[in-house]
């Protein structure tokens, strides 16, 4: 899949300066979190934008899981304020708003957004990642909720154009945040390298993904700062390989998860991959259960190499790496609940288990969240 994008180094502000000039944008809606707002490179971007006498409107009225109401009122501010631009400054939600926006500010605001016909509407949405995870900065899709109801949205015209890389910002991560979204960037990673939908290019940008979080992880965690680089570029690798694949069973059993347990998406996808690759490394070898159409012996091709990406030899020892890794970073476990279970097994989209190789059936489901909170 081709990527147009320009991706610059915070550092290379005379290549960034002659993008956005070429732009000609006038009117700019920042769409940021409220504490992005309070970091330092906020007030560089700002001033960068003002260099170039481009007004600033700012926008941070969403949540961490944002909702359908948020995008309407930053595509009201977009309107109001003639704005002819768009910036995401954070990390998955501001670009999922931020994507979200840019499809929606020229459709009719009388009409349900998503019951009209999307177009190329010309907006330029520039994005700058602050995390090294979501990797949402290279992928055509975004999430909203309405009504407690997720929402996903797939439009290659979301994707931004220019993505700027500042690796410094990662330093000012709290170590939970860190350790989430480097999980949603190896859970990324791997899942889409065992997509049914995979290709020898989605598999290539997986690998790299996957080693380039592996080999600094640690470092990462203790606060180096001179991993930041690749964990910031793993997580993008991770975005394109997804770009292309889709995330698998691990992504659609962790959204509800987030929902009710408060976990950061990337600690709810670790627990639900985790289980996953346990299930299907124990049933590789049963023939009916494998859902790529590239058939069994391309599966057990597949996690063996896997598990040589991770550092193993044999297909489950894939497996039982990215469970010592979760062990040993000491996340919060879900307190078991019969009721939970329920609504987390009658949650799951079944269009996003079409993507994963091993069929799960409800009950099969329903026994990996029962393993996840016992466990």
């Amino acid at each position: 899949m081709e990527n147009k994008q320009v991706v610059c180094r915070w550092s290379e502000r005379r290549k960034i300066v002659q993008y956005m000039e070429g732009l000609n944008i006038k009117k700019l809606l920042l769409v940021c979190g409220s504490n992005v707002c309070k970091m330092d490179i906020y007030n560089d971007i700002r001033d960068l934008l003002t260099r170039l006498n481009i007004e600033v409107i700012p926008f941070s009225d969403f949540l961490p899981n944002p909702d359908y109401g948020s995008v309407v009122a930053g595509v009201d501010e977009f309107c109001r304020n003639g704005c002819d631009g768009i910036m995401a400054v954070g990390g998955g939600s501001a670009m999922d708003v931020a994507k979200c926006i840019k499809l929606f500010a020229r459709m009719n605001r009388d009409t349900d957004f998503l019951d009209q016909e999307r177009s190329d509407n010309g907006i330029p949405l520039l994005a700058f990642p602050t995390t090294a995870g979501s990797g949402s900065e290279a992928t055509r899709f975004a999430v909203i909720y309405r009504e407690g109801k997720k929402l996903s949205i797939t439009d290659e015209k979301c994707i931004p154009s220019l993505v700027m890389i500042n690796s410094d910002i990662l330093n000012f991560l709290p170590l939970y945040q860190k350790k989430a979204t480097a999980l949603d960037a190896l859970c990324h990673g791997i899942e889409s390298y065992w997509s049914v939908n995979s290709t020898d290019e989605s598999k290539s940008y997986a690998a790299e993904a996957i080693r380039l979080v592996l080999a600094n992880f640690e470092k990462y965690l203790s606060g180096s700062s001179g991993v930041n680089d690749e964990m910031m570029h793993g997580a993008y690798m991770a975005g394109r390989a997804i770009n292309i694949t889709q995330t698998t069973a691990g992504h659609a059993m962790a959204y509800k998860l987030t929902g009710i347990y408060g976990f950061a998406h990337g600690h709810a996808a670790a627990l639900c991959v985790d289980r996953l690759w346990i299930y299907m490394a124990e049933h590789i070898n049963e023939k009916e259960l494998c859902a790529d159409e590239r058939g069994q012996g391309y599966l057990q091709d597949t996690l063996a190499e896997l598990a040589c990406i991770m550092g193993g030899n044999k297909a489950a020892e894939g497996a039982k790496i990215f469970h010592r890794l979760l062990e040993s970073l000491e996340l919060e476990k879900c307190e078991y609940s019969e009721e939970n279970i329920d609504i987390l097994t009658g949650s799951v989209n079944a269009e996003r288990l079409k993507n994963h190789p091993v069929r799960l059936s409800e009950a099969v489901i329903r026994q990996l969240y029962t393993q996840m909170m016992r466990d």
